[in-house]
This record gives C-alpha cells, structure tokens and sequence, in this order.
C-alpha cells in the first residue's frame, strides 16, 4: 500500500508505449527541453494541461496552483514565468481556467474552507472588482461562469504587467499572452478573446471582453 505499486505499473506501460512509438523518445527528451508554451492552470485533477491540448512531455511548461491564480507577490508563479520567458523562450503564455471551478465557487459564495481562503481572497477581490457584473441573475452556475471567466481575464492582465513580460516585449521578444477557459462537461477549450503581443493590445482586449462579459 505505501509503495502505491498501480501507479508504478502504469508507468512501465506508459514507457514502453512511448518507446514503441518513438524509440528514442525519452534520449532526446533528456538532453533538453524546448517547449513553446507556458501553462498557467489550476491545480484540479480533471484538468490535466498537456493531456486536453495533446502535447507529449517537452512541449509545455506548466505551472498550476489552486484556482490558477497570478498574483505579483507569488514568487514561485514569478520564478515559473521568468525560467519560462527568459531561459526556455516560450512563444505563448496561456492562463486557463475552467468551468466549474471549486476555489472560484467558494468565492464566490464567501465560503470559508480554511487555510486556502488566504489565497482565494484574491479570487474574491475580482468579485469585488466585477460587483455589478456578476449582479445575480440566471442561476448559480451562470454567475459562476461569469466569475470563472472573469477570473481568468483578470490573471491574464497580472501576467502581463509583470516585468517579465514587459521586458521582453520592450526587447523585442516574440510572445503572446492569452486567456483560454475549458469545459469540464465536453472537454473542449474556449479562447475568452483577451491576448495579445503588447501592452496596447491586451488593454484593448481585456477592455471588451470585459464589457462582453458584463452580459
């Protein structure tokens, strides 16, 4: 029981299924990575980043926490977006949420859940900030929408007034920063609209999605 011996059997198989496929696969996944993408998620199991948008190992840096928050005082989200943007060279950052999202929810009821409140506050002050926007009207699950949405624009603004990004943009640095929301009941993925590859374009972008989102 303590050696958890299931998971270590799914891995064998998983191996041996790469190698049949590619039998150098794992040689050169060893000798770098190079991936041009950084996932920005939450950390709930049903969302499993390279598995929904089929990447295999390599092909994205993730870096995920409950919610997918990116706040500024995060050192550890900071330290993933400046290894990701300044050493590995990602081309795309994608913040995603997703629907029905159990941090977003908790927010959004002002429940309390313990020591994950101190980091949820943060989905709390979008609450806050999208007040009217997320006015009651419909059910539940629709204002839970809108604020899942609305949190994930919000995070992708964070994201990109980092100095990290704007360092490299102001360097001249390839990079797009967008915001993707996935469904859990059709495991498809939705672009919310708010990207772009500069300071103006995601102030224009997060401005109409915002105000799309106020419906």
């Amino acid at each position: 029981m303590k050696h958890l011996p299931r998971l270590f059997e799914n891995n064998r198989a998983w191996a041996a299924e790469v190698l049949r496929s590619d039998p150098e696969f794992f040689v050169r996944l060893s000798r770098q990575q190079a991936p041009k993408y950084l996932w920005i998620g939450c950390s709930d199991s049903r969302v499993p980043a390279n598995q929904i948008v089929g990447l295999m190992p390599g092909e994205m840096f993730v870096h995920r926490n409950v919610a997918n928050v990116f706040v500024h005082s995060d050192l550890n989200a900071l330290s993933a977006l400046h290894f990701a943007v300044e050493v590995l060279r990602v081309a795309h950052v994608i913040v995603c949420g997703h629907h029905g999202c159990g941090g977003v929810l908790a927010a959004l009821r002002g429940e309390r859940q313990g020591l994950v409140d101190n980091w949820l506050r943060h989905v709390g002050d979008v609450r806050e900030k999208h007040r009217t926007r997320l006015a009651p009207r419909g059910t539940e699950d629709e204002e839970l929408s809108r604020l899942c949405r609305l949190n994930v624009v919000e995070q992708v603004l964070n994201v990109s007034n980092t100095t990290v990004v704007r360092d490299a943009w102001a360097r001249g640095q390839p990079l797009a920063v967008h915001g993707w929301i996935y469904g859990l009941k059709d495991g498809l993925l939705h672009d919310l609209g708010v990207t772009g590859t500069s300071e103006a374009e995601i102030a224009a972008s997060y401005a109409q999605v915002v105000e799309t989102l106020a419906g």
